[in-house]
């Protein structure tokens, strides 16, 4: 039975952590873009907006129906062969655009559900005395909305960060892809898998806790 190299694995976290920004940059990126193109699916599946809505619909039902995989090989190899343009398009932005589109379709149903989720006597009440639709939704909706939604959104941004591990499938050298590089040259694979296997742990752990503390800002108020 061989021995775990402690010795390698050490020498391994600073190197790997050389790659960690690159991956938390796509992360954030995915995050944010598909946060914006999320509200305004949910928006549009909450308002039922003719022609729109059958849209939101196709495009939630085929990025939810799909493997993330298939979506980046898509972007990345596929589209390219279609469009011209998109051959300038590299593997970081292939994977920013996957995640975003992925995942903005599963965060369109948690935002839609969190908005719809809000009693209707109080939207009611608002607009019985002079409030506008966007009146509300900035002081009534959303306020509530978000307190809902900050949990399972919490939960896509640490899926989104694991996802990323995906990317280097399309040739980027990220946390997983330089994992991948220093296993092949040492052949010490389950070192540097565990390796990198506890970092995203601690990464998610992290995660974790501020998620943690967000949910117990939100319900100070609830608690009074």
């Amino acid at each position: 039975m061989n021995v775990l190299d402690i010795d390698y694995m050490l020498g391994l976290v600073p190197v790997l952590l050389g790659y960690l920004p690159l991956t938390l940059e796509m992360a954030v990126a995915g995050m944010l873009l598909a946060l914006v193109l999320a509200c305004l699916l949910a928006v549009v599946r909450v308002l039922e907006i003719p022609g729109l809505n059958a849209f939101t619909l196709l495009f939630i039902s085929f990025f939810r129906g799909t493997p993330l995989l298939v979506q980046l090989f898509l972007f990345y190899y596929g589209l390219p062969q279609i469009f011209s343009v998109l051959t300038q398009i590299n593997g970081i932005t292939a994977t920013i655009m996957g995640l975003t589109l992925h995942f903005s379709a599963y965060m369109a149903e948690s935002i839609r559900a969190a908005i719809v989720g809000v009693d209707r006597s109080q939207t009611e009440a608002a607009l019985s005395v002079g409030m506008t639709n966007a009146q509300l939704m900035r002081r009534i909706v959303l306020p509530q909305a978000t307190r809902v939604a900050v949990p399972t959104l919490m939960n896509y941004f640490i899926d989104i960060i694991k996802a990323t591990s995906l990317a280097f499938t399309l040739g980027v050298t990220e946390l997983m892809g330089a994992t991948q590089k220093e296993a092949a040259g040492s052949f010490l694979y389950f070192e540097a898998f565990i390796t990198v296997a506890i970092m995203y742990w601690g990464i998610v752990e992290l995660l974790s806790w501020v998620q943690r503390r967000l949910e117990a800002r939100f319900n100070e108020a609830y608690q009074r």
